[in-house]
């Protein structure tokens, strides 16, 4: 997966990466070629005593100097290039096809999961790309020419390079086999501590106030020595590594000495061919020494590669289709026949529902917690595609509608309001960057909110909190709520989104947005019915079915379900 991967995301940089293989064997080679020329001094400069020998070749042992450090310089330049290139390529990648996700996806894998993904993940892929373009390039050509080199200076030494070489990949091998799945293990760990750590950020105010501020420590502490016990064990197996490759290196370079001096003895070699033939087979050690070096970092690798791969290879549920439909009719939402099933759910979540919203008028979908009305309310945009019958918008099924061209018609207001860091501005426009100054005060005092606002440092330029931090919960309601109807799009879609406001300011918001939404389609949750009971209808759903469906005084007739949900709401609670 890693070298499927790395394939096809460096193919843009061929160009750098063969700029940086020339380089590298230019540097290995300028490299390889400084003993030779050592060997040449100490045996006809040295030993004869001749000093222009020892500063003409000198002088050239400077010019190939020069030449292998602009070469490597060179190489480390086009290899960081093309890895940083890599690393954007690959979070652009995961980041988008993150954003096609629906809600199934997205719950499949889990918010921290897609962000150490799309952050940690990346980043080791990258970093390892580094140490490939910077030292394993080089091993293999210092490897092959260094063997050439060694046995040009001499071969009766050559078998000291068939048995150091082999015996150095396989030690560190089984190392390196060991460490893949602790890697994979460090990986889920390190996903448990962003979990963690994102759902104590996020619910801060819960946890400070049922104090629990020591049993989530605990927790973190838990998930935290996981990670570093996990993490211990990789260093213990990665710490063994250069002590394996430091041993073979002297033993290698005690050996090298004690036959070659032998050889010297003997008359079958000279000193300088030995001082080369011992740096030459340094250089091989080296080289393979960085190659290990580099396979440490690839099990790591390997590992963030899969599941990098993994989020790239998922396709959405809810995709558009190759060609797709125009809704030219007007703005009216169809439930026909609709069933919701969870992937290896005992039962549908919703089943059998069948409504027709018309545009000019307002339906409420009311009922017990986890009774699908939030689900039911998710199928119009598709954030959840339907499992049977059919969600109809203006005429045309979604399914076979473009997703974009499905939302621009869409204005949705979430159960959980959410605002960007930026200005109230640029959260208005949102959903429509061409929106005027005037368009956004009208907004704004359609959904009550022009008062805070204009009382904000700077009004439409004050800036707000990530999430909207700054801001009650009640203002971040509002300042949602103006941000869809800003957008004036044919279906208004309210989640739940007026139940953090009192009921004069409840009041006085829909009846200001009564005539701004008069000619779209507007389907609304609530619990509160004193906010929908002037609803033209009114749909109460019971364990995922349309149990009730009429006007405010049809159903108290008519719906047992309906009549219950009032009296909770209605009838006081006995002293």
């Amino acid at each position: 997966m890693l070298r499927q991967l790395l394939f096809t995301y460096l193919r843009p940089y061929r160009g750098q990466l063969a700029a940086l293989v020339a380089c590298q064997t230019v540097g290995v080679l300028a490299s390889l070629y400084l003993p030779s020329l050592n060997a040449d001094i100490i045996d006809f400069g040295v030993t004869l005593g001749d000093t222009g020998y020892i500063v003409s070749t000198g002088g050239w042992m400077l010019l190939v100097t020069v030449v292998q450090v602009l070469a490597t310089a060179g190489g480390v330049y086009f290899g960081a290039r093309a890895a940083l290139g890599l690393g954007r390529d690959l979070r652009e990648a995961v980041y988008t096809r993150s954003g096609t996700f629906s809600a199934r996806e997205i719950g499949h894998f889990g918010a921290p999961s897609l962000i150490t993904r799309t952050t940690n993940d990346v980043q080791q892929v990258q970093q390892l790309v580094v140490m490939l373009a910077t030292m394993f390039v080089a091993a293999p050509v210092t490897c092959v020419a260094g063997v050439v080199m060694a046995l040009q200076e001499d071969v009766g030494l050559s078998w000291l390079l068939a048995v150091c070489v082999p015996v150095l990949a396989v030690a560190v091998g089984v190392v390196m086999i060991r460490l893949v799945p602790k890697f994979r293990h460090m990986q889920e760990r390190l996903d448990e501590v962003n979990r963690v750590l994102r759902e104590q950020l996020s619910g801060m105010r819960v946890v400070r106030a049922f104090v629990r501020e020591p049993e989530e420590t605990r927790r973190f502490a838990h998930a935290n020595s996981a990670l570093t016990d996990t993490a211990l064990r990789v260093g213990r197996l990665q710490a063994l590594v250069f002590p394996i490759v430091m041993l073979v290196l002297n033993l290698s370079s005690i050996a090298v000495l004690w036959f070659g001096a032998i050889r010297v003895d003997e008359g079958e070699m000279r000193i300088g061919a030995l001082t080369a033939f011992l740096s030459y087979l340094l250089q091989i050690l080296i080289a393979v020494m960085m190659a290990t070096f580099v396979s440490s970092a690839i099990p790591r690798a390997a590992v963030c590669a899969e599941r990098i791969a993994e989020v790239l290879g998922t396709e959405s549920s809810v995709r558009s289709p190759v060609n797709p439909l125009r809704a030219h009719g007007p703005a009216y939402v169809e439930f026909r026949d609709v069933e919701l099933r969870h992937p290896g759910a005992e039962r549908p979540v919703l089943r059998g529902l069948s409504f027709l919203v018309p545009p000019g008028t307002t339906t409420a979908i009311v009922g017990s917690t986890g009774s699908g009305k939030t689900t039911l309310l998710s199928l119009v945009p598709r954030l959840l595609d339907v499992t049977g019958g059919a969600v109809i918008v203006g005429g045309v099924d979604v399914r076979g509608q473009d997703q974009d061209t499905l939302w621009r018609r869409i204005g949705l207001v979430p159960q959980q309001a959410y605002l960007f860091n930026s200005t109230v501005a640029a959260n208005l426009r949102y959903g429509r960057p061409d929106a005027t100054d005037a368009e956004l005060w009208a907004a704004l005092e359609v959904a009550q909110a022009r008062g805070f606002v204009e009382a904000m440092p700077g009004g439409l330029a004050a800036l707000i909190e990530q999430g909207g931090a700054n801001l009650s919960g009640g203002q971040r309601q509002r300042l949602t709520i103006a941000r869809a109807l800003v957008r004036r799009p044919d279906v208004y879609l309210f989640d739940d989104s007026f139940s953090a406001l009192d009921l004069g300011t409840d009041a006085a918001l829909r009846a200001a947005m009564r005539p701004w939404t008069a000619g779209a389609a507007v389907i609304v949750v609530a619990q509160r019915v004193s906010s929908i009971r002037h609803a033209d209808q009114i749909v109460v759903l019971e364990g995922g079915m349309i149990v009730g469906r009429g006007t405010h005084d049809q159903l108290i007739a008519t719906c047992p379900t309906y009549r219950e949900i009032v009296q909770s709401q209605l009838t006081p609670e006995p002293a």
